[in-house]
């Protein structure tokens, strides 16, 4: 291994590091819950049992109208939401508008995250996001185009949101420390799904569906007041942090480059196959997620004929398996590297194998045990805790390979991610509009040769080794 263990220990867990890994928890999880709400809530958003009226108009007056009685409980206003007639492929339109807003601003917010710093651009992202997630409802009651463009552009917030992570951890995370880090940090997303899913059908039953984007609106904004006072880009500049964690960190990154970053090789990385080996991973690994946390809750409710209420609690037990493999997989990682039983290449490689092959298989299944309500929901767990594997495999390679254009790459990286989740999402909602029976059976077997595709061209290009295109102006400290 390159990187060797630094001798001295600070406080660890109870570190200030440790605690940014955290805020970034609850920053991802805001995001994701405020990305999936619209999975769980059109469920009864479009409910067939309910509408009359033409197309893309709802079947109750105005939300404003239950007001008007005002001895009408909470509950009975909930169950006058609106209800609109949106066709499934115009449902996978909308699903997949969010990927397109995200694809828009995950290369530039990276690369502006890089030369100005993550807090303010991350900080701004996830506020917008919060704010449109609370004008949802209103939008929806304008007709369907207007959703569509508010789930653009809140897309292109979380764009920026996401993204810069990677260039705080670039000066925050130790080498063997990153896969604990990013993976308590990443594992929000999952727990994120598996609580909107949980409680998201609870909420829009008792309450309506409209305050599933108010409550999940409101508390992404809570998360901004935390985000702008606790995150800070360097270690060096934290007024909170103590000598002993600032002198640990700073040691243990000390054969990184520390030049300021004037141009990026873009020639050098179009003809990086180890960057292409990563790419291909995040466009396997999202192909598949994408479906799962969109279109979960909607292949519990038509194949399993569940309600909504089952529908959302059943659909978070994926999440809540996908969140502990996650921490769990980031802590075995790095005591493998920690303990030299594996060099870093190969940590990286098995676990990015485990993440692709085992959701395949399980999905591969999926289509011949529908008639077991068990086995079902025990493959669909598997699938995203078995998925979120690659988290210590290709998702943090870019920190091997090049973390001087670390936040750079991840936005490349989650653009192929989030190319494939938008070609998954339109591709799903056709394919099962034709059929439901034979679509979903093709939906699960396209996602298994896209995934086998991913893992054998990173398992023949895969590296772990800083490039030579990323290894300019190079300082070391004694």
């Amino acid at each position: 291994m390159d990187e060797k263990p630094t001798t001295k220990k600070d406080s660890g867990f109870c570190s200030l590091r440790y605690g940014l890994a955290l805020i970034m928890h609850f920053s991802n999880f805001t995001m994701i819950t405020q990305r999936v709400s619209l999975s769980i809530a059109i469920i009864a958003m479009v409910n067939s049992t309910q509408h009359q009226d033409p197309a893309n108009a709802a079947t109750e007056g105005p939300l404003t109208d239950p007001l008007s009685n005002r001895s009408r409980s909470v509950k009975d206003f909930g169950t006058r939401a609106a209800v609109y007639q949106w066709s499934t492929e115009t449902q996978g339109i909308i699903f997949s508008s969010i990927s397109y807003g995200i694809i828009l601003t995950l290369i530039p917010s990276g690369y502006l995250a890089g030369i100005f710093g993550a807090k303010h651009i991350l900080g701004a992202g996830l506020l917008i996001s919060s704010l449109l997630t609370l004008f949802t409802p209103m939008a929806a009651e304008f007709g369907v185009i207007l959703v569509i463009a508010i789930r653009t552009v809140q897309g292109m917030a979380q764009g920026m949101a996401w993204t810069g992570q990677f260039t705080i951890w670039a000066k925050w995370a130790p080498p063997l420390e990153r896969s604990k880090l990013t993976s308590i940090a990443g594992s929000g997303a999952a727990f994120g799904s598996f609580i909107i899913l949980c409680v998201g059908g609870l909420i829009s039953q008792a309450l309506g569906w409209p305050f599933v984007f108010y409550i999940f609106g409101s508390i992404g904004c809570v998360c901004c007041v935390l985000w702008f006072t606790v995150i800070y880009d360097d270690p060096m500049n934290h007024p909170c942090i103590s000598g002993k964690e600032k002198e640990h960190i700073t040691s243990s990154l000390a054969q990184q480059s520390s030049s300021p970053r004037r141009s990026i090789p873009i020639k050098a990385m179009v003809r990086c196959l180890p960057l292409w080996a990563i790419f291909m991973g995040f466009f396997s690994h999202f192909w598949l997620c994408t479906i799962i946390i969109t279109y979960l809750p909607t292949y519990i409710n038509t194949v399993l004929h569940v309600n909504i209420r089952d529908s959302g609690v059943l659909s978070s037990l994926p999440f809540i398996a996908a969140s502990s493999c996650t921490v769990l997989g980031g802590q075995m990682a790095d005591f493998l590297l920690s303990r030299n039983l594996l060099s870093l290449i190969t940590v990286r490689k098995l676990f990015s194998s485990l993440g692709l092959l085992l959701p395949s298989l399980c999905a591969v299944a999926l289509p011949f045990v529908t008639s077991s309500y068990i086995t079902t929901i025990v493959l669909l767990i598997l699938i995203p805790g078995t998925s979120n594997l690659c988290d210590s495999g290709f998702i943090i390679n870019t920190l091997d390979v090049a973390p001087r254009y670390a936040s750079f790459l991840m936005g490349i990286s989650r653009g192929f991610g989030l190319t494939a989740g938008i070609i998954s999402s339109t591709t799903t909602g056709f394919l099962i509009s034709q059929d439901s029976e034979s679509g979903w059976r093709n939906v699960f077997f396209l996602s298994a040769a896209v995934n086998m595709f991913g893992m054998i061209f990173y398992l023949i290009f895969g590296q772990a080794e800083i490039q030579n295109w990323a290894k300019e102006r190079m300082i070391t400290r004694l």
